[in-house]
């Protein structure tokens, strides 16, 4: 999803020090009332912010999906910060978070919401000025990233106040599976578990794109998760992160 074709002048190459990454969470109201249910997907990266929202703007679209799948599909425009222009509405007030550029209702009660999450080029990849797409070395297709999620079950018992930072960008898999092992330092944390852990061994709870879990003093959950871009709507499946 975020390789490019094509190829460009030597002049408008160049190394951004930040990447834009459209970020997707699904919150799964279909089986789970509460909202805490939800899981994020970084749909793609760009080197510039310009960029990263034009395709955000699109993103479900490029899954499959149309608006017509939604009982509510709204996309934030940029000539107007105060309203929206989509199929079903075109002038009422932006009522869905400054941070989102798409907020979407299925029919079964499922949310898409989508916007946009920056972090360092940790990989110093380059892009095009022009229009802000990567350009991923050694044939890569696509990044594996390393996404922060901490629930703050003091704030809200269900867990629903979650809260997706994405901490680095990888074109290895087992580069994002390393950096994801030392996101955090265990020494701030009640309880630390890695996957690999010995008692781990027969079983590890928390799936399988989790590499850490994390409990703070005043009982902050952190998971840290590898993800790949979903290339299809059908990969956009929500689960729901456990409490230990």
């Amino acid at each position: 999803m975020a390789s490019t074709n094509g190829t460009a002048a030597p002049t408008d190459i160049f190394v951004p020090d930040q990447l834009f990454h459209t970020l997707l969470t699904v919150v799964d109201f279909s089986h789970d009332s509460s909202g805490a249910t939800r899981t994020p997907f970084v749909l793609k990266s760009h080197g510039t912010l310009d960029a990263a929202k034009a395709f955000a703007r699109q993103s479900l679209e490029t899954l499959g999906f149309a608006p017509e799948d939604f009982e509510l599909y709204r996309v934030r425009e940029p000539q107007d910060s105060s309203s929206s222009s989509s199929s079903t509405s075109s002038s009422r007030p932006w009522t869905h978070g400054d941070g989102v550029l798409v907020f979407a209702r299925a029919f079964d009660g499922k949310e898409f919401i989508v916007g946009i999450d920056t972090a360092p080029n940790n990989e110093s990849l380059a892009a095009s000025s022009s229009d802000g797409e990567l350009r991923l070395p050694e044939g890569a297709r696509f990044l594996h990233y390393v996404l922060q999620i901490t629930i703050d079950y003091n704030a809200d018992r269900s867990g629903a106040a979650q809260t997706t930072e994405i901490q680095g960008a990888y074109i290895h898999r087992a580069d994002a599976w390393k950096a994801a092992h030392l996101c955090l330092d265990p020494a701030q944390y009640a309880e630390f578990d890695r996957r690999g852990d010995a008692q781990f061994i027969e079983e590890w709870p928390y799936g399988e794109d989790v590499a850490v879990h994390a409990v703070s003093e005043t009982g902050q959950n952190s998971f840290v998760a590898v993800k790949r871009p979903p290339e299809q709507r059908h990969e956009l499946k929500p689960h729901n992160l456990k409490k230990k």
